[in-house]
């Protein structure tokens, strides 16, 4: 009898395998917009922290009516500084503004996909968005990965790119520290192909100089968890053939 895989082991859920949530300061999300719909608030940054497993700065917002939210800090934005958050604000890093009143072509950052959703949309360190033009549609903006997309006007967005770019740039130099993001991630770390293990071990385990699985890699959809490994409910594998559809 062999030992359980890695993925019936996650499957269980245990601690092992779970993100480190209760060490996370709070969600990224905009207020509530139903607080500033018609008018502008004045808002004061309170702080910038960091957050395990999260690449960007959390930036701590108080509102003048004394609420306050976290979201993903744009690049430039320092403690104490004052922002506007409304449809008649400023074009100025780090504040909040509809779609519909940012003029064409400039950058932006943590967009909502639907009013009101808190921000979906470019939170990656060093990523933005291009506001592209205003149509009957909605707005076209040109998103990171380079697609246009039209959104609601009312959809909301941040002033500026997101801070922490080139983050990717520097290597973590030691192991451990790349445990630690993992671990905050609840991602698997290290990692252990398949056909370096036992036969016992792993479905693609064993055969000569552990070159290959020496059996097929594919397997059915209705697997159980012991056996669900590889290409699973392939349509095909390997390359395909010239001229074939």
């Amino acid at each position: 009898m062999g030992k359980r895989i890695r993925v019936q082991r996650r499957g269980r859920g245990s601690s092992t395998f779970r993100a480190q949530t209760f060490r996370r300061v709070a969600p990224s999300r905009y207020i509530a917009s139903e607080t500033h719909q018609d008018n502008v608030l004045k808002a004061t940054v309170q702080g910038l922290m960091h957050e395990g497993g999260r690449g960007v700065p959390l930036a701590n917002i108080r509102l003048e009516n004394g609420d306050d939210f976290y979201t993903v800090a744009a690049e430039g934005l320092s403690e104490g500084q004052h922002l506007e958050i409304g449809p008649s604000a400023q074009i100025g890093i780090g504040n909040i503004l509809p779609l519909e009143q940012i003029p064409p072509g400039t950058l932006v950052c943590n967009l909502e996909l639907r009013p009101s959703d808190g921000g979906k949309i470019a939170r990656a360190s060093g990523a933005y968005a291009t506001v592209v033009a205003h149509t009957v549609e909605g707005t076209a903006v040109k998103l990171p990965s380079g697609r246009n997309l039209n959104l609601n006007n009312r959809c909301r967005a941040t002033i500026g790119v997101v801070a922490g770019a080139g983050r990717t740039d520097k290597p973590f130099l030691k192991a451990g520290k790349k445990r630690a993001l993992m671990k905050a991630r609840g991602r698997i770390y290290p990692t252990t192909k398949g056909v370096a293990m036992n036969a016992a071990f792993h479905p693609h385990g064993g055969g000569a100089h552990k070159s290959s699985s020496m059996k097929p890699t594919t397997v059915s959809r209705t697997a159980p968890s012991g056996q669900k490994v590889g290409l699973i409910a392939a349509r095909q594998t390997g390359r395909k053939k010239r001229g074939s559809k």
